[in-house]
C-alpha cells in the first residue's frame, strides 16, 4: 500500500536570511544550509528599560516582524540582531571612525559581554526568540593600535567597533567564555538547534 499524504514527512521550510551581514552568510553556508537573502530596512531602536540580553532579543524580533507579511507558509525568516554590552551600556554601531576610537579606547584592557539575539519566524505562525552570551576578555590596546585598526578595517558594521574575525579579535582577544561564532553574529550552535526542533534542518 503507498503512503498517504499525512504519514509522508513534512517537506522542510525554505530559508530566507534577513541580513546583509557577510559573517552570517558564511556562517550559515558553512553549516550547509541553503537560503535566500532577503533585506528591508529596519529601524534599531529599542525601549530604554531593556538591559543586555533582552536588547539583542527585542531588536532580532523587531526586525522579523517587518517580513512577516510577505512571508509564504512554507517559508522560514532567520532574523538576527548582535550588540556589545560594557556593564549595562549598550555599545552598538559607531557612526564614525572618531565613535569607533572611542568605543574601543573603552573596552581595552577590560571584558564585555556580546549577545546576539536570534529570531526564527515560520510563515504558519511559529517562533522562537533566543539569545547567546560571550564574554570577551581585551588586554590593553596603545592609541596607535586602535587608530591603526579603525583606518585599515571596516569597523563601522560591527557593534562595538571590531569584528573577532579582523587583525584586532588576533591581537586583542586574550580570551573568549562561550562562542567565538556568536561574537562574529551568529551562535550557530544554537540556530541548528531550534531549526531542527521546527523541522528545517537534519542530517
Amino acid at each position: 500500500m503507498l503512503p498517504s499524504a499525512t504519514d509522508l514527512p513534512a517537506a522542510r521550510p525554505r530559508l530566507v536570511l534577513a541580513s546583509n551581514s557577510p559573517r552570517r552568510r558564511q556562517l550559515l553556508r558553512e553549516l550547509g544550509l541553503t537560503y535566500e537573502v532577503r533585506l528591508r530596512e529596519v529601524e534599531e531602536n529599542f525601549p530604554p528599560h531593556l538591559v543586555r540580553a533582552e536588547v539583542a532579543e527585542y531588536l532580532a524580533a523587531h526586525k522579523a516582524v517587518a517580513y512577516a507579511p510577505d512571508l509564504a507558509s512554507d517559508e522560514l525568516v532567520i532574523t538576527a540582531d548582535t550588540i556589545v554590552c560594557l556593564d549595562d551600556d549598550v555599545l552598538n554601531k559607531p557612526a564614525d571612525a572618531a565613535e569607533a576610537v572611542q568605543m574601543l579606547r573603552r573596552l581595552q584592557g577590560r571584558a564585555h559581554d556580546v549577545y546576539t539575539g536570534v529570531c526564527l519566524l515560520h510563515g504558519d505562525g511559529r517562533r522562537v526568540v533566543f539569545s547567546d552570551q560571550t564574554r570577551v576578555h581585551f588586554r590593553s590596546l596603545s592609541l596607535a593600535e586602535i587608530e591603526h585598526y579603525v583606518a585599515t578595517y571596516s569597523p563601522l558594521d560591527k557593534a562595538g567597533a571590531y569584528g573577532a574575525q579582523d587583525w584586532i579579535g588576533m591581537v586583542a582577544v586574550a580570551r573568549l567564555e562561550g562562542s567565538y561564532f556568536n561574537v562574529m553574529g551568529l551562535p550557530v550552535h544554537r540556530v541548528w538547534e531550534e531549526l531542527e526542533k521546527l523541522g528545517a534542518v537534519g542530517v
